[in-house]
């Protein structure tokens, strides 16, 4: 096991060029996570001072990948934006202060007992992306690992409806139980509230809601840890996105898009903010491939952008009527070619999340 006193007194051996103190000693280490067999941490230094310390990450990252019997080892170097001093004068104009960037959102821990995180991200409503994250969840799950489901659209749950799920979660020891369907420990503010009801939450309250389904759960024990827990995150990149980011650290993002330029456009504007917080995107999946909508847009633009493609699912009538019957086609359906998509792509996840 890989503990946080190790780990900080390794990375107090790389030496801050500015202070010459050792990086733990000097406050560069933050939202450090420490897993059985990997660390992470970020670097936030003013934005005209990233190319010095561009060797300062490279050095802990070997320093920590040097570790015995560590497995996965990330390092994020971010900016922040350097403040201007005000002249002490009469007046300033509007360039005179630099208002500067907001600073990327440092995450915490992730959920206690989860050993990896996997965010499903559209950009774009109505692509499918709720879909894909159930059946791809019960493929993991189908491979033997343990597998939980968060649905982080709390303005449009659907997960109840497509695992066959109700009823308010039972709690213990102050945390809520999810429910359990397919295989998987599932949570939803479905479950929290009558089906009719419309989400009149401002993001404030959207964010509340997702940090208490996150954290506020028993996804696992220390027992029996939860292997992958997938967030199914709402369309668009606001704030519960950032609130994601900010309280766990992201093993990785798979981003959904149907073949057409409307909805690759948004599937870019996802990307480029996982990518702005250091959040690996695992890969591109193009749904609802046919005659209907085309194919091979989500291809090309996995090639534009530099990330794997991880496969095409078409648009097929038993995904819709599994989903409305809260049965997911990988259960209903485990031999039929639509399930051996899923197994395929939920194959090349288990692979690079190392579960």
């Amino acid at each position: 096991m890989i503990d946080r006193a190790t780990v900080l007194t390794v990375l107090d051996t790389i030496v801050d060029p500015r202070t010459g103190q050792g990086l733990n000693a000097s406050g560069l280490v933050q939202g450090l996570v420490v897993g059985e067999d990997r660390a992470g941490f970020v670097i936030e230094v003013p934005s005209d001072q990233t190319a010095l310390y561009a060797p300062v990450r490279d050095a802990a990252e070997a320093a920590l990948a040097a570790m015995p019997g560590m497995a996965r080892v990330s390092v994020v170097l971010t900016s922040q934006a350097v403040e201007a001093r005000p002249r002490r004068t009469a007046s300033l104009s509007p360039q005179a202060v630099d208002q500067g960037r907001p600073k990327a959102p440092v995450p915490t821990d992730r959920p206690a007992h989860v050993r990896r995180v996997l965010a499903v991200a559209s950009g774009k409503g109505g692509v499918g992306k709720s879909t894909v994250s159930v059946n791809l969840a019960c493929a993991l799950a189908a491979r033997g690992l343990s597998v939980g489901l968060l649905d982080a659209d709390v303005h449009g749950p659907s997960l109840p409806t497509m695992l066959g799920i109700s009823g308010k979660p039972d709690y213990v020891n102050g945390a809520m139980v999810p429910a359990r369907a397919w295989g998987l420990a599932a949570m939803s503010v479905g479950l929290l509230t009558k089906a009719e009801d419309a989400m009149v939450w401002r993001g404030p309250m959207a964010s509340q809601a997702l940090t208490q389904m996150l954290t506020q759960t028993r996804w696992g024990t220390q027992e029996a840890p939860l292997d992958v827990l997938v967030v199914d995150l709402p369309p668009g990149t606001g704030d519960v996105h950032l609130s994601l980011i900010q309280k766990t650290p992201l093993d990785g993002v798979v981003i959904v898009s149907t073949p057409q330029e409307v909805a690759l456009a948004d599937a870019r504007r996802a990307r480029a903010l996982f990518q702005k917080v250091g959040a690996p995107t695992l890969g591109l999946i193009e749904n609802m491939t046919g005659e209907v909508f085309g194919r091979g847009g989500a291809e090309a633009e996995a090639g534009r952008l530099g990330v794997a493609y991880l496969g095409d699912l078409p648009l097929d009538a038993s995904i819709r009527e599994g989903g409305d019957a809260g049965r997911p086609v990988v259960v209903a359906h485990p031999d039929g070619e639509v399930a051996a998509r899923f197994n395929a792509i939920a194959a090349s996840l288990a692979a690079a999340l190392v579960v």
